[in-house]
């Protein structure tokens, strides 16, 4: 499946496997790890090694994905969104706001590049030299290309007990973001179904 840098980034808040939410955003060093770990979705945009995280632009990653996360919730509406920060989100106006004046900082001009023996495509000349700026530009922009194309629609929050995560649904009947997940949730249902039973006084029949 093809990876959603949006996506990436709203899953940096994910379930840290032991009953908890852990969030890779929450150091300047983990910053760096997750912006490590997208390189090849960054590559044409901010080049490896240019960039040097500190606390300003972490804050303003996780600031931009406040606004994604709240973007989410609302593509998922009615169905309830990640549990995470449901209690917080970002109001939807602002956070459409934020996504569109940080797309905003950087200015990019369109070029066609259309190699010998290859097919036309099109890649974005910047104006802006400074990589931070281009580097939450290039995040908004693909939250804003997210958000607006077809593969929205298949979005969904994992109902599964203790995950967080945005998923994209494959397939008609997908209700998790992955197998482990679905397993977890046939088993809470499970204990519920013993519970009432055991509550009830009676026995299945």
């Amino acid at each position: 499946m093809e990876r959603w840098l949006a996506l990436e980034l709203a899953s940096t808040v994910r379930h840290d496997g032991d009953g908890g939410v852990t969030d890779d955003l929450a150091t300047i060093r983990g910053t760096a790890h997750w912006l490590k770990e997208q390189a090849d979705l960054l590559a044409d945009h901010v080049p490896a090694g240019a960039l040097t995280v500190d606390e300003d632009l972490r804050l303003a990653v996780i600031e931009l994905r406040q606004a994604v996360r709240a973007l989410f919730a609302r593509v998922v509406s009615p169905a309830p969104p990640s549990p995470a920060d449901a209690h917080r989100l970002m109001p939807a106006d602002r956070a459409v706001a934020h996504l569109n004046a940080s797309a905003a900082r950087e200015p990019v001009a369109p070029q066609l590049d259309w190699p010998a023996g290859g097919a036309p495509g099109i890649r974005l000349l910047s104006a802006e030299e400074e990589p931070r700026v281009r580097l939450v530009a290039v995040l908004a922009r693909a939250a804003i290309d997210f958000l607006s194309g077809p593969q929205h629609t298949q979005l969904r929050a994992c109902t599964a007990p203790r995950c967080v995560r945005y998923f994209l649904k494959s397939h008609g009947r997908q209700e998790w973001c992955k197998p482990s997940c679905g397993n977890r949730a046939r088993a809470a249902r499970h204990y519920r179904r013993q519970r009432t039973v055991t509550d009830g006084g009676s026995a299945p029949s």
